[in-house]
């Protein structure tokens, strides 16, 4: 039997139960070890807010449409972070270059169930590098996401960096942005976060609802303001305080996921008058200057290569892992008490 979570509807969850289905051609089956929770774009969906629950999305018109859900509830098997082993390799595939072996251990996406069957062209290259231990691998995706936002950032070095969010994606971000040269501000609005981004190599610390970010920010670089800022928590209040923390001319990259209209952000203000570049950096695709060279799979790669060179610590981000029969509970505590966690993985 494979075990999937879903959501039934808004804050409900539930673990169903499906017969395993034969292994299609061109396809493996894996086993899942972990799987790590969004605790971002997934708990939009568990909240009842992403957009895709409401409208449409137009692929080629690249577009959201109203009038009609692209997805509707129960939403089975969310989750893009999963680590397991390879159980069956259909026939046909014997000898692929690159390909896992049965027994292998895999990471890649498959969603918040017990076994995977994927696509065999998205696991070439997937097998989980020996000196790594299985959990790392759950954050391949996570840290793609991060990397992502600091190849966006251009960051150079000895620039001053303030990093908005300090969840699991933030503090990667201030650990990428500072292995790029960056000195690193980072800010938070719960300080046991800001406490472990001074770990991950953050110079200052500030809490968004103590201190006065942006003048802050001002102060500490002679009164310029950063040369780039990437905003990592969805929230609008703090993109736009990244926008007022940024020099003439600086860069602000948004890669957070923003919910509903932009209440607390002000274009009119910072943003015009300091002719501000803002950038979306989103995990579907690279900075557009660097797609010839970089891509998403080179992106997880790389980041899954620093990890094994102990240059970013991913395991110490885990605060708890959760047996999946108890799903429910993970998603109560991501909801109500973000304080309480950072990165919650299910096991299977």
């Amino acid at each position: 039997m494979e075990r999937v979570v879903q959501f039934t509807g808004p804050r409900q969850v539930e673990v169903a139960e499906h017969e395993s289905a034969p292994l299609p051609p061109g396809h493996l089956r894996v086993r899942t070890l972990y799987s790590g929770i969004s605790a971002g774009t997934e708990l939009t969906a568990y909240r009842g807010t992403n957009p895709y629950l409401t409208r449409t999305w137009d692929a080629e018109a690249r577009l959201f449409r109203d009038g009609a859900a692209g997805i509707e509830y129960p939403v089975a098997g969310w989750g893009y972070s999963e680590v397991g082993e390879v159980t069956e390799v259909s026939p046909e595939l014997a000898g692929t270059p690159g390909m896992p072996a049965t027994g292998e251990l895999v990471w890649g996406i498959w969603g918040h169930r017990s076994e995977g069957i994927v696509p065999a062209e998205r696991m070439i290259g997937h097998a989980l590098p020996q000196d790594l231990a299985p959990l790392a691998g759950a954050f391949a995706r996570v840290g793609a996401i991060a990397y992502n936002a600091v190849l966006a950032a251009d960051i150079h070095l000895g620039e001053e960096v303030a990093v908005f969010g300090q969840g699991v994606i933030g503090l990667l971000t201030t650990r990428l942005s500072q292995l790029n040269g960056a000195r690193v501000t980072a800010v938070d609005a719960l300080d046991g976060r800001l406490e472990t981004a001074r770990t991950y190599g953050a110079r200052r610390t500030f809490n968004a609802r103590t201190d006065a970010v942006a003048e802050r920010v001002r102060e500490a670089t002679g009164g310029v303001g950063a040369d780039v800022a990437i905003e990592i928590s969805g929230v609008y209040p703090a993109l736009h305080e990244a926008l007022r923390s940024v020099t003439v001319g600086g860069r602000v990259v948004a890669s957070g996921f923003y919910q509903g209209d932009g209440a607390g952000l002000r274009l009119g203000d910072e943003f015009h008058h300091n002719r501000v570049q803002l950038i979306c950096s989103q995990i579907g695709g690279v900075p557009p200057q660097l797609a010839g060279r970089w891509s998403v799979e080179r992106l997880q790669r790389t980041f899954l290569s620093l990890v094994a060179e102990e240059q970013v610590d991913v395991t110490s981000l885990v605060s708890h892992i959760v047996p999946v029969a108890d799903a429910a509970e993970a998603y109560v505590l991501l909801d109500e008490r973000p304080a309480d966690a950072l990165q919650v993985v299910l096991e299977f």
